[in-house]
């Protein structure tokens, strides 16, 4: 990956250091938001050594290829909004990755996590050359549902108690996005 994944008026790029202040206020400002969809936040999750682990853990992960941690800015005035990671990458037969989001809670449904996705899918099946991402929401996430069906993602299954939400095992649906249904739909492969 180069230094970013660019579009028009968004862009995604590997966490750095620097990001902190701002990652810490837009986390903060939006934990209420952010909580109910998310594992159980740990008692230094918004503290600076935490963050820093969090960006050598970022840089490894996306060198040993197996995740890429992204961060979502603006790019009329660098502003960081969201973050998104291209996650469980598995190549040989199957050719395939899981995809997560965070959006800030001021900067949701604005559209800009409907860019920072499509930034994602794009990159995935023309730089990584992937077959299939796949996403998992919990079924109450009406805006995740929305997010991922308005990128093409269809609804392949539900799966039992798949993630510990909350410090509780959580129902999630399985939705998947083939390369094969992403060239047929006729956005540009980046």
């Amino acid at each position: 990956m180069s230094e970013e994944v660019s579009g028009a008026d968004h862009f995604l790029r590997l966490p750095r250091n620097t990001d902190y202040r701002a990652w810490y206020k837009l986390r903060s400002e939006s934990r209420a938001f952010l909580e109910k969809w998310e594992p159980s936040w740990d008692s230094d999750a918004l503290t600076e050594s935490s963050f820093r682990a969090r960006v050598i853990r970022s840089a490894q992960e996306f060198a040993s290829g197996v995740a890429i941690p992204l961060f979502l800015f603006c790019r009329k005035d660098h502003e960081l909004v969201g973050g998104l990671t291209i996650g469980h990458v598995r190549r040989g037969a199957a050719q395939s990755c899981m995809i997560g989001y965070w959006m800030g809670e001021r900067h949701a449904g604005h559209g800009h996590m409907t860019a920072g996705l499509d930034l994602a899918i794009g990159y995935i099946f023309g730089q990584l050359a992937l077959h299939r991402i796949e996403a998992a929401c919990i079924p109450e996430n009406d805006r995740s549902i929305r997010l991922l069906e308005k990128a093409g993602f269809q609804r392949e299954g539900y799966m039992k108690e798949y993630l510990k939400i909350r410090g509780e095992w959580r129902d999630h649906l399985l939705y998947a996005l083939v390369s094969s249904d992403f060239n047929k739909s006729g956005k540009p492969i980046v």
